[in-house]
This record gives structure tokens, C-alpha cells and sequence, in this order.
């Protein structure tokens, strides 16, 4: 069996048998993890599919290895690599300390211009959780990922810079008086495009309806940032109308319908399109947003929301489901098919080489990965041995000391106690 790149064709991805798929371990506890996880993800593909697939794993540099060998944090090599095979996989990388890139899971989402950070939320029976419910949290976050402020337009306090836009606030926007201590002020700029909002949204869309889900949710904070986070949510729901209007039932039309038909038309309208299984688009202020997560989470299905939003909704819903020690991730493309799946933790670089952390974060990413490409028995067997692995409490350090009665594993027992428990 011959390895092959996976490529993009006009239908989709077109994905061989024996696809060579890059990898980075990542830093601190990243070779323990991904260890783990490799080892769990080739078990599935064999017991599956019986030696008729099988990933070719081709290792590409980046974080403190990269910088030990190389001298480069995120060579050049790996960045042309990634966008090459498409399909990667990485563990968690440090941000580098003095300078230079900001951040390394950033760069590599604004190189590879992958517009969608993917987060599927939803709870495993039997892992801890702080709050009464977490059953009832079951959704998928459509985070932007190139835009907001995390596009990196900063200009420090007291820096030439920070002068210069200063006076141009003043003298040519008349915003001086808005700036409270101008002297010692330092300022980021927040992109947010319509084209970059659309195609996120659509994105979202799209996903709701092939895995015929009741709601998309538009989570912005347009009560305040009119102009960026307002717009969000108004090009949502034109974009919801004009592409998907045999599909969907949007807030904005219910809204219309009771300003000139009243509230009682408006309502029944909105039942109707439940009933004949329509899409509903809505939106919530972000803020509500994060008060709905603990109170009402059934509620929502696909939430799609800006940069910023998504880094703290994505990171408190996990909490609610256990953490995210269990969140996987994933940064997708959907027009290049260019798609990088992640470990959403951290390092922990105390905990390096210690064999104690959960793999389970980037094995659920490994898991995403293998459904973007279309090998759903395989990771359907992970999930669900991983579901039964913990059922019988038999779990690494962070649940065991959430558990009662519970067997503490290593991160390499739970991997191989993950796949005693595959079944086909």
C-alpha cells in the first residue's frame, strides 16, 4: 500500500486509503499525550477497517523542538509542509518568552488562514463536572479564528506607534475625548470583515444542517460594538435569509413578522417552521450568552461567534462537561480543506515526561480529525471505548481525584486500556 497526500478536488477532499498525515508531539507534556493518542487512533484504524487503511504519520517541526534544532519556532518548513497535506494534528505548543511570534497556535492559524476554530462540546457519562446537568450540554462552537483582536493590530503604551494613531483619533476622527487617559494609553484595533463573518457563519450553517441540528446561535456583544460585533449578527441573519431561505426560519424574520403582522402571526409563524424542521437562526448578547451556558444549555445546538467570544465561551462550556482536559479542537478551512486538529490544553510543563497527564483533549481532536475525513466507524469506536473506559473509572490523576472507587491510570494505561475496550 502505497501512501498518498490527501488533496482537494471540486467535490471535497479526496482522501486515499493510506493518507500521510503530518504531526506535531508538541512541548511539555505534548509527547506523552500524542503518544498515547497515536497509539489509540492506529488501534482503531486496524480493528475497523482490517489493514484496508491505515495513516502514514509524517512529523513536522514546531515549538521548543523546532527552536532546539532549528533555531525557528515554526520553520518555514512545516508551515509549507502542513499546507501541503492538508491535514495535520498537534499537540499543545508553549508561546515563546521575549518577542517574536506572539503565539504559535495563532500563527499557524492566520498562515494557513484557517477560518474556523471547531469546538464540539458535550459530556462523556461518568466524568466530573461542577454543575448538576452536564448532560444537558451538547453543542458545537464555530469560534472565528483569523479576525477580532486577535489579529494582532497592538501598539504599545508610551511607543511612537501608540503616539502617532493617538493623534490621528484626535485630529482626524474627533475620538480624542472618547480616550479617558490619553497620555498613557495603549491601543488594539479589532478587524471584523464581512466576508471573514459570512463565510464563518455559513460555515456554521451548513454543519447545522447536514447533522440536522435545531439552531444556529449568533452570540455577539452588538450592544456595545455596534459597528463590529452588531454587524456579526446582522450580516448572520441577511446571509441565513439569502442563502439557506428554503431552510431556515431566522429571529429577524419572527421580528419583522410581529412589527407588521403582530406578535400572535409572528409566533405561529416560528412554530411552523420548528414543525416543518426548518433551521432556526437566533442570537444572544455574549455576556447572556455565558449565563445561559450554566442555566440553559439544551437550548443550543451550533453557536457560531466572533474571536474573542469564542475563546471564552468555548473554554467555560468545557468546564460544564468536565473540562478541557476532555475538549478537543479542531482550525478548518472549509474552501482549501486545510484543517489542523488540536490539543486544546496547555503544556503543563511540570508535568512533562511524567506519563500522568489525559490524553483525551487531542485523542478527541484525532477523533474529529478522522470524521472530517469520512472514516466515522473509526471514530465512532474511539469515542465510545473511551466512554466505556470511563464509565468503569479507570482514568488518569484528574478524575481519579474527582472520583470515588475509582483505578488510577497512566496516560499510556488509559491508551491501552482505551483500546481493550474497542469494540466493531
Amino acid at each position: 500500500m502505497t501512501a498518498q497526500k490527501i488533496t482537494m478536488g471540486p467535490a471535497g477532499l479526496n482522501i486515499p486509503d493510506h493518507p500521510i498525515i503530518p504531526f506535531i508531539e508538541g512541548d511539555g507534556i505534548g509527547p506523552d499525550v500524542w503518544s498515547a493518542s497515536k497509539h489509540v487512533l492506529d488501534a482503531a484504524i486496524e480493528l475497523v477497517y482490517g489493514g484496508k487503511r491505515k495513516i502514514e504519520w509524517k512529523e513536522i517541526l514546531a515549538g521548543e523542538k523546532a527552536f532546539n534544532k532549528t533555531g525557528e519556532w515554526l520553520p518555514a518548513e512545516s508551515l509549507d509542509i502542513a499546507r501541503e497535506y492538508l491535514v495535520s494534528i498537534k499537540g499543545p505548543l508553549t508561546t515563546p518568552v521575549g518577542g517574536g511570534i506572539r503565539s504559535l497556535n495563532v500563527a499557524l492559524r492566520q498562515e494557513l488562514d484557517l477560518y474556523v476554530c471547531l469546538r464540539p462540546v458535550k459530556w462523556y457519562k461518568g466524568v466530573p463536572s461542577p454543575v448538576v446537568h452536564p448532560e444537558n450540554t451538547n453543542m458545537v462552537i464555530f469560534r472565528e479564528n483569523t479576525e477580532d483582536i486577535y489579529a494582532g493590530i497592538e501598539f504599545g503604551y508610551n511607543t511612537p506607534e501608540a503616539e502617532k494613531l493617538l493623534r490621528f483619533l484626535t485630529d482626524e476622527l474627533g475620538a480624542g475625548k472618547k480616550i479617558r487617559f490619553p497620555e498613557s494609553t495603549a491601543f488594539g484595533i479589532k478587524p471584523v470583515s464581512k466576508d471573514g463573518s459570512e463565510r464563518l457563519i455559513r460555515a456554521a450553517i451548513k454543519y447545522a444542517l447536514e447533522h440536522k441540528l435545531p439552531s444556529v446561535t449568533l452570540v455577539h456583544k452588538g450592544n456595545i460594538m455596534k459597528y463590529t460585533e452588531g454587524a456579526f449578527k446582522i450580516w448572520g441573519y441577511e446571509l441565513a435569509e439569502r442563502e439557506f431561505a428554503d431552510h431556515v426560519y431566522t429571529w429577524g424574520q419572527w421580528e419583522n413578522a410581529k412589527k407588521t403582522q403582530g406578535e400572535d402571526v409572528a409566533n405561529a409563524k416560528m412554530k411552523k417552521a420548528e414543525a416543518q424542521g426548518k433551521l432556526i437562526i437566533k442570537d444572544v448578547i455574549a455576556d447572556n450568552f455565558l449565563q445561559q451556558l450554566l442555566l440553559s444549555p439544551k437550548d443550543y445546538s451550533v453557536v457560531a461567534t466572533l474571536n474573542l467570544n469564542g475563546d471564552y465561551i468555548s473554554d467555560a462550556a468545557a468546564a460544564s462537561v468536565g473540562g478541557i482536559g476532555i475538549a478537543p479542537g479542531a482550525n478548518i478551512n472549509y474552501l482549501t480543506g486545510h484543517a489542523v486538529f488540536e490539543a486544546t490544553h496547555g503544556t503543563a510543563p511540570r508535568f512533562a515526561n511524567t506519563n500522568t497527564m489525559n490524553p483525551s483533549s487531542l485523542l478527541l481532536s484525532g477523533v474529529m480529525m478522522l470524521e472530517y475525513m469520512g472514516w466515522h466507524e473509526a471514530a465512532q469506536c474511539i469515542e465510545e471505548a473511551l466512554a466505556t473506559t470511563i464509565k468503569r473509572k479507570r482514568v488518569t490523576i484528574d478524575f481519579y481525584n474527582l472520583m470515588h472507587d475509582a483505578t488510577l491510570l497512566k496516560t499510556s494505561e488509559f491508551a491501552v486500556e482505551i483500546v481493550k475496550s474497542m469494540k466493531i
